[in-house]
């Protein structure tokens, strides 16, 4: 690999660490110096570039194998088709790629790649063979492929944090869920980042809410309900817009304000209209509304 290709990985790899580039020469060189790899003005020696791979979390062989375009473009395409089958919940489909890409060496020989596979893999085992404790297990070896605690929280391990909470949700552990959400919270506030992928503060919202709604808190659950609306227009984000007006409306049946329920029930169900690529029971939705018209007569 030439050497201009050698340091835009880095610069790339320690944009997605969050790291600047002082903390990445941190014990290994000076800032100057790893300024002047990134822009390929400087040979890192062996020792310099393994500790720069180590620090990046990555193997040292990645700067020389994972070079070309198509491989990158194979990476992405692959982890898109993950991300696609997941939120569809086609769970097997997803399990199928994921079982071929771990024997990949672009996969395996990359912590970062496969920390990605390890997550979905984790998902898998919760929602399809309902084992919580495997799939708590696959998470926890997934985070300890970046044993590294000196770096910035990557955007995948916070959506992995994420999983966590959903998964201490289905276990009814609330009071855990937002625990662990408000570490993401902090995170986010801390450093104060940009994110690539909008919906993870979305989901952010979207389960803090729910899990308020089950402990009571519904003008809590509220509130949080409509930040994350807020944020979806903001950031010209569907995803979950449907999910966040069902629970107000969800809230407000709770209060036995079945008007107001109604009201945002019925924009839940025009907005998943507007994003079929999203699934959702409409018998469910449908069975919802007809209660609460009946209600209303009722009142």
């Amino acid at each position: 690999m030439k050497l201009s290709e050698i340091g835009k990985k880095i610069s790339e790899l320690r944009g997605e660490m969050n790291l600047t580039q002082g903390e990445l020469a941190e014990g290994i060189c000076t800032q100057a110096s790893i300024s002047l790899i990134e822009k390929g003005e400087l040979d890192p020696n062996a020792s310099s570039l393994y500790q720069i791979a180590k620090k990046l979390g990555v193997d040292v062989n990645y700067f020389f194998h994972i070079g070309s375009t198509p491989r990158l473009d194979y990476i992405t395409e692959v982890q898109k088709q993950v991300r696609k089958l997941r939120i569809l919940n086609e769970f097997e489909e997803m399990m199928n790629i994921v079982s071929i890409e771990e024997k990949n060496p672009l996969f395996y020989n990359d912590p970062k790649n496969l920390q990605f596979l390890y997550w979905h893999k984790s998902i898998y085992y919760s929602e399809v063979k309902n084992d919580h404790q495997e799939a708590v297990s696959i998470l926890e070896e997934a985070f300890a492929l970046f044993p590294n605690k000196k770096r910035a929280t990557t955007e995948l391990e916070i959506e992995m944090m994420l999983t966590i909470g959903i998964y201490e949700f289905s276990l009814g552990n609330y009071e855990a869920v937002i625990e662990e959400y408000d570490k993401i919270q902090k995170i986010l506030d801390g450093t104060n980042r940009a994110l690539n992928d909008k919906s993870i503060k979305t989901r952010l919202y979207y389960n803090l809410a729910r899990a308020h709604t089950r402990l009571g808190n519904l003008e809590e659950s509220t509130a949080l309900s409509n930040e994350g609306i807020d944020w979806c227009i903001e950031s010209e984000e569907l995803y979950l817009l449907a999910g966040l007006h069902y629970q107000i409306g969800y809230n407000y049946e709770l209060l036995g304000d079945y008007e107001k329920a109604l009201e945002y029930l019925d924009y839940c169900i025009l907005l998943y209209a507007l994003t079929p690529e999203h699934p959702v029971n409409n018998g469910f939705l449908t069975d919802k509304r007809t209660g609460y018209l009946e209600a209303l007569k009722k009142q």
